[in-house]
């Protein structure tokens, strides 16, 4: 199984607007055809509801409060239970799916998504669960950098919070060299003793 891209799923499902079952749609890949097809308006309810309970784990990981993300994950855990079966059309394509047959929209993606993320909280720490750090964004990921240093969801993101200090600090500058020139001409008029 590969759990990164199970723990991706989740971060799709934390990055995804849920304004309607078209949103929720958007979230399957082309693999799963029969999840787009299959969805419905309780899924959604239940997509919305773990998609909250999902970025907490992430803001507790990003905030050093591991325990409280292994029970938020283990809560989620339990409501998604992982019953593992091989499936395949022939001998040729065998792989493993994450629930029993006839398993809900729901159920399917979500037992993968918190399955997935909680292998990789056990193999990588919670501090390896990230919030874009511009604030304009507040998306997740996974921080898969070498030193987790990782501060922002893409590259997208930390040029443009870089652009934006970097203008804020020019900025500032100017401010500081008006005030000094307004100064010097008042302070030239003073009278010297």
């Amino acid at each position: 199984m590969n759990f990164d891209a199970y723990a991706r799923t989740g971060v799709d499902l934390v990055n995804a607007r849920l304004d309607d079952l078209d949103d929720l749609r958007a979230l399957f890949p082309d693999a799963s055809e029969w999840m787009r097809d299959e969805v419905s308006e309780r899924d959604l309810a239940i997509f919305r509801r773990a998609q909250k309970r999902l970025r907490d784990v992430f803001e507790y990981g990003t905030s050093g409060r591991d325990g409280q993300a292994v029970t938020e994950l283990n809560a989620l855990l339990e409501a998604f239970p992982v019953q593992p079966r091989i499936s395949g059309h022939d001998s040729s394509d065998w792989h493993m799916h994450v629930t029993s047959r006839g398993a809900s929209v729901s159920a399917e993606y979500l037992a993968g998504a918190v399955w997935g993320l909680s292998v990789w909280l056990c193999e990588y720490g919670s501090a390896r669960f990230g919030v874009c750090a511009d604030e304009r964004c507040g998306n997740v990921y996974l921080d898969t950098s070498s030193n987790c240093c990782r501060r922002f969801c893409s590259e997208r993101c930390a040029t443009r919070s870089h652009v934006a200090a970097h203008r804020a600090r020019k900025r500032a500058a100017v401010g500081e060299q008006v005030v000094a020139a307004q100064a010097a001409p008042a302070e030239s008029l003073s009278p010297v003793s």
